[in-house]
């Protein structure tokens, strides 16, 4: 892994689990990072998002430090506010910076409360494990339900020099971002404004992390941090900018896929594809009815090919289209033509069906321009297990 130049990450267990996993991480930009962040569209949100939108105004988007906790999400609690504010000012003094330097999340359990203390008291010794080598530690750290941790990097070649990009992520389960259990930071060495850096996440995140789902629950701590602290001297420009923002997109698209493909309980990655569409808009519409439909995810479990599904659930989606003009095809076979069903081997899809990866092609005719991709997982009893069983 070719990791961004200037920074460096740490993780312990601080007690926050009930077990002895890695539950803390700290990442720290040696050079003043500037920063972007996107955050939950939940009216109920955690302290730490409300810290980090507070910080990142103040500081006119810089950032030198972020501090993660795992196990609990600060949230619904008389307390939040001040343990969220306790952990940036104890953080901001133990790397030396302006507490509106400090960037804050959690993630975990709603309603219970944090002992800020249990993060107070180690900072000392995640300081003195700093290292750019703990960056998969870091990933770790951030997990909850997760099964694996969540990186993705990419080099980018500019006629100034190279670029580096890195970024983690956690979320299982509670995810439909609109902005979900949701975490992400994604860090790069490229010289880019503040101003700039809003833009571009805003652009990634359209594409990528707002177009997935689990099981369309928009959780109460949703982050999406982007740094650029410039350590590598070379200047993100108008005339390199496609480039950069293409190797951004990726970056983020792997993880926003592997949360998807990482959901509770899940066993099989669901790709949508919908065209044709009156706008770009109306095809996300569609994309995310077909991709929250529990029919739906029921049948890719099962690998029914049960095109009524797909069909019903996108006509239920609010976007207005001609049922007769829809052709669907699931791993590549044409399963309805024209609203109805087509002429296919059900045994021959169902096999294909039984792979980790299903894709979905839901085609209007009429030459629509609108097109989008989605992602989901397939729903098993497992997510019902995991979820019920969540706080026991």
């Amino acid at each position: 892994m070719n990791l961004p130049l200037g920074y460096r990450f740490a993780a312990l267990h601080a007690g926050i689990r009930k077990n002895l996993e890695l539950d803390l991480a700290l990442m720290v930009s040696d050079p003043e990072a500037a920063a972007a962040g996107a955050f939950t569209r939940n009216v109920v949100k955690a302290a730490p998002v409300v810290l980090c939108e507070r910080h990142l105004k103040q500081s006119k988007g810089r950032c030198r430090a972020i501090i993660v906790n795992a196990g609990n999400a600060n949230c619904a609690t008389p307390t939040m506010a001040k343990v969220a504010r306790a952990t940036a000012s104890a953080t901001a003094k133990a790397v030396g910076v302006p507490v509106n330097r400090v960037l804050v999340s959690s993630t975990g359990v709603i309603g219970e409360p944090l002992d800020e203390k249990l993060i107070i008291e180690v900072l000392p010794t995640l300081c003195g494990q700093l290292s750019q080598q703990h960056f998969p530690e870091a990933a770790r750290a951030i997990m909850t339900t997760d099964t694996v941790p969540k990186t993705a990097w990419s080099v980018v070649e500019m006629p100034e020099g190279e670029v580096r990009i890195a970024g983690m992520a956690k979320g299982a389960g509670m995810i439909q971002p609109k902005m979900a259990t949701m975490l992400s930071y994604i860090f790069t060495d490229a010289v880019i404004p503040a101003d700039e850096l809003r833009k571009m996440l805003k652009t990634v995140l359209g594409r990528t992390f707002n177009r997935i789902s689990v099981d369309s629950d928009t959780s109460t701590n949703d982050t999406v941090l982007l740094l650029a602290n410039g350590a590598s001297g070379v200047a993100v420009t108008k005339a390199n900018r496609e480039r950069f923002e293409s190797a951004l997109g990726n970056v983020a698209e792997s993880l926003a896929v592997a949360i998807a493909r990482d959901g509770e309980g899940a066993r099989k990655l669901l790709t949508i594809d919908v065209e044709g569409a009156v706008s770009e808009r109306a095809a996300e519409t569609i994309a995310r009815a077909i991709a929250n439909s529990p029919l739906v995810k029921t049948a890719i479990a099962g690998a029914d090919p049960n095109w009524g599904r797909f069909l019903s659930s996108a006509g239920a989606s609010g976007v207005e289209f001609e049922p007769s003009k829809v052709d669907i095809h699931v791993n590549g076979f044409l399963v309805c033509r024209c609203g109805c069903r087509a002429d296919f081997d059900e045994p021959e899809v169902q096999k294909t069906m039984e792979a980790d990866e299903i894709h979905l092609r839901f085609h209007i005719r009429g030459g629509g321009s609108g097109c989008a991709r989605f992602w989901t997982c397939d729903m098993t009893e497992d997510y019902i297990r995991i979820n019920a069983e969540y706080r026991t």
